[in-house]
């Protein structure tokens, strides 16, 4: 390495200290704190709902609907008066989705149901969740989530993440917490750089 390929700030430098729990933390704390977190500040609740199909056929977060009308899906999930859209099997292809049903996804599924079943947290599932009726109600559960999953990964040494993540994971049992750790933060990555792309289309929708 010469001196210019030195990082200037090597203190944002991801895993700069070698061991295991460092590198995961150090990846998506970077990420979400320099990048994917700013990324949604200030948004609306028009872009919460933006939905970019020509047809209005975008899977989402919304009201129940009134008894005796079809919902636009067979699966509505949610314990309240805000349900998020689903079928299983998905189709082919699989629809697109809300900022809303996103933020959804990451807060439930990816989050909120693996700190129930690693560290103790709350209970959260897909079909019993309170979904967030306003772009600043998601935004604060997922800051609460985040903060539960990151302290529970931050509980974990190097003995424990080579731990087994046993049948919460289901036919994944057998893999190690830190692969789980890896696939959550990839997660995280993938669905929060899909929340900015909207944004930029929300943006430049004219």
């Amino acid at each position: 390495m010469t001196s210019s390929d030195t990082p200037t700030t090597p203190d944002l430098a991801p895993g700069k200290d070698g061991d295991l729990p460092t590198v995961l933390l150090d990846q998506i704390e970077y990420h979400v704190r320099e990048h994917l977190r700013p990324r949604l500040e200030g948004l609306s609740d028009e872009e919460y709902f933006y939905d970019p199909t020509p047809d209005g056929s975008a899977w989402t977060v919304h009201p129940r609907v009134s008894e005796g009308q079809a919902p636009p899906t067979a699966i509505q999930g949610g314990a309240g008066d805000v349900v998020i859209d689903f079928e299983f099997p998905e189709p082919d292809p699989t629809p697109l989705t809300t900022i809303a049903w996103r933020l959804g996804h990451i807060i439930v599924g990816v989050l909120g149901a693996r700190s129930h079943s690693h560290f103790g947290g709350p209970p959260a599932d897909y079909m019993t969740w309170s979904y967030a009726a306003t772009a600043a109600e998601a935004l604060e559960q997922f800051d609460a989530e985040y903060e539960r999953w990151i302290a529970g990964v931050r509980s974990w040494n190097e003995e424990d993440l080579q731990v087994a993540v046993g049948e919460a994971e289901g036919p994944w049992a057998e893999y190690s917490r830190a692969t789980l750790v890896a696939h959550i933060h990839r997660e995280l990555i993938h669905h929060l750089a899909e929340i900015a792309l909207l944004r930029d289309l929300w943006a430049h929708r004219a």
